[in-house]
């Protein structure tokens, strides 16, 4: 039997949470034909994606289809997802603006309960010095993900990156200049994260992205390289560095 994490974060920046404002979205244009939709061509994944992007969540949660992604589009026989999919524009099944919020705001309490929870769990010594540090990096969303896949600490995460210093200098990247990013071209850097396999910003930050979100994230040197840097790439003691991160996977 197969099980899914019913999880959803994101940070939420700039967002007016007034409750009498109301807004609704325009309902989606079918991206797919019968005949795509019954081929090669469109896969589980790409159904399941769109359903997540754009059905209520009532809708995704009553078919199972609410949580990550990779993990729902194994269980799910492709028969399942193209009748969902069928379903959802026959009963106009899709986001209203009122529902993006509350996700949203539902998305920022769940987070501010889970770092409350792993507070609790830390040493004495370890705990009053979590609780008392701030984060040390800031992140601006270039382009939003699917809202509701999230990795976890110990997913692999497929990433997309360039790393610059503030003067905009590149130090390293895994996108060949001109590249597209097409199928065969650059590969994504994946890793374990919240594992401490990469610089504490990269950890935190990835946290709260969902799949598909490109973001600018902003590494304060404490969260970084420190006061050592790393000379073998250039980068310089207390150096503040700027991430263009996409992620692309959660395994």
């Amino acid at each position: 039997m197969c099980h899914t994490n019913y999880e959803s974060a994101q940070s939420t920046a700039g967002w007016n949470f007034e409750a009498t404002q109301r807004r609704s979205m325009a309902e989606p244009s079918p991206p797919f034909t019968d005949e795509q939709l019954h081929s090669d061509e469109v896969s589980k994944k790409e159904i399941l994606q769109f359903l997540q992007e754009h059905a209520s969540t009532k809708f995704l949660r009553d078919r199972k289809l609410y949580g990550k992604l990779a993990s729902i589009a194994k269980c799910t026989k492709k028969d399942d997802l193209i009748a969902a999919y069928q379903t959802a524009f026959a009963t106009k099944a899709f986001k209203t603006g009122e529902e993006e919020k509350e996700e949203e705001v539902a998305a920022v309490a769940e987070v501010t309960e889970k770092v409350a929870k792993s507070t609790v769990k830390e040493k004495k010594p370890a705990r009053s010095q979590k609780e008392a540090e701030a984060p040390r990096y800031t992140k601006q969303i270039l382009k939003k993900g699917n809202g509701s896949s999230f990795p976890q600490k110990g997913d692999t995460v497929g990433c997309f990156y360039k790393g610059m210093l503030t003067d905009g200098t590149v130090f390293d990247t895994n996108i060949s200049a001109g590249s597209k990013k097409k199928k065969g071209d650059d590969q994504p850097l994946k890793f374990k994260v919240g594992q401490g396999k990469v610089i504490r910003g990269w950890d935190e930050g990835l946290l709260t992205m969902s799949i598909g979100e490109k973001a600018e994230i902003i590494i304060e040197p404490e969260w970084a390289y420190g006061k050592k840097g790393r000379p073998d790439a250039k980068i310089p003691p207390n150096a503040t560095l700027k991430f263009e991160v996409e992620l692309v996977s959660i395994d």
